[in-house]
């Protein structure tokens, strides 16, 4: 996404398509930015080579998981962003993957068991941000406000539609006046990247690949532009739950949902898989470049072993997919199984969630 650190309290920065960063709001000085010598950041990739076989899928650990055989796809897109470029051929190990996005009553079962506190519930440590005023450190998540009208979509103000909210995280998505009561198959939200490695580890599995996520997403179609086809409203039917009308001020709610929508709403594509599509953006575990398609390696890709972001140098930005129910054909079309996005690893976000991969060779 696009990151912008404008002083130290920025609350109205998000990505060009769709997604904030948490840091960006209550906590980074525009100083610290400008201190990152050659705006990279680097990390050791978390993604390990998948499995050329499945294990059965009796397993309990493959529940309501489906088995993705070893293949090669088109990945990317000729007709999408810069970073979607160039087309190229990938050739992936099988891995199991969730048929859903995680679901507040899963993540509900995590934190029961182990006591997880997620980032969006804690404060944030003055030490880590000591340009940042006392008053403005406190816990919260970002969340899409509507607008009362057209505003402009085309000048990075970003902010006219995001706002920082404290306590807003995963039990009270818009703040806290909202609540999860009885959206237990809703997706859960608010998940910055670090909570989604964590429930992976508890699961005994891990994020995809970015490459492992869009092969999945295709549903076995061939550079198809949607995950179900080439048409995007077959028949006059919604496939997916994003933004219809005019964005950011009006969503006439075509598709039955203005918000998020419980998971299995939509048709699975050709794989059995539910909302790669739509509903909430999902994390993957791969680091940022907008130019890693020029040099990625044919065979499992992992993502490259630093993150850039031109927009926003000096922030580490990990890979999202999917679009969410906010992707607007006049501002954002991140439904499709070729778009990018990417966040700070320590983002929350109203409409940001996540699924697990699974595979013998590393969990």
């Amino acid at each position: 996404m696009y990151l912008r650190l404008l002083g130290i309290i920025i609350f109205g920065v998000i990505l060009f398509l769709g997604a904030p960063s948490r840091s960006c709001f209550a906590i980074k000085s525009a100083a610290d930015s400008a201190s990152t010598s050659d705006s990279k950041k680097t990390a050791p990739s978390t993604a390990g080579s998948t499995a050329n076989s499945p294990i059965p899928s009796s397993s309990p650990i493959t529940k309501d998981m489906v088995w993705i055989p070893p293949g090669t796809y088109w990945m990317g897109s000729e007709n999408g962003m810069p970073d979607e470029q160039p087309v190229h051929e990938v050739t992936l190990d099988g891995f199991w993957i969730d048929k859903t996005e995680v679901t507040n009553e899963q993540f509900k079962k995590f934190v029961k068991e182990t006591g997880y506190v997620t980032t969006a519930e804690k404060k944030p440590d003055p030490k880590d941000f000591p340009n940042a005023p006392v008053e403005n450190l406190v816990a919260g998540g970002l969340v899409f406000a509507m607008t009362d009208g057209p505003v402009p979509l085309n000048d990075n103000n970003w902010a006219r539609w995001w706002r920082w909210v404290p306590g807003a995280n995963w039990k009270h998505p818009h703040g806290p006046d909202s609540n999860i009561e009885g959206k237990d198959k809703f997706p859960v939200v608010q998940i910055c990247w670090d909570d989604a490695v964590a429930y992976c580890k508890w699961a005994g599995k891990r994020l995809p690949t970015e490459a492992e996520w869009e092969y999945a997403a295709r549903g076995k179609l061939d550079r198809a532009n949607f995950v179900w086809g080439n048409e995007k409203t077959p028949d006059g039917k919604w496939m997916a739950n994003i933004w219809q009308g005019h964005f950011p001020y009006e969503n006439s709610g075509e598709d039955g949902f203005k918000d998020a929508s419980p998971v299995k709403t939509f048709p699975p594509n050709g794989f059995g898989l539910y909302d790669m599509s739509g509903n909430v953006w999902e994390w993957c575990s791969d680091w940022y470049m907008p130019d890693y398609y020029k040099s990625s390696p044919k065979n499992n890709p992992q993502g490259p072993a630093t993150s850039y972001d031109p927009n926003e140098p000096g922030v580490a930005v990990r890979v999202q997919r999917g679009g969410s129910f906010l992707c607007s054909d006049e501002y954002c079309k991140g439904y499709k199984p070729s778009t990018r996005q990417k966040s700070s690893p320590d983002s929350g976000l109203s409409h940001a969630g996540f699924r697990c991969v699974y595979s013998e060779a590393k969990k």
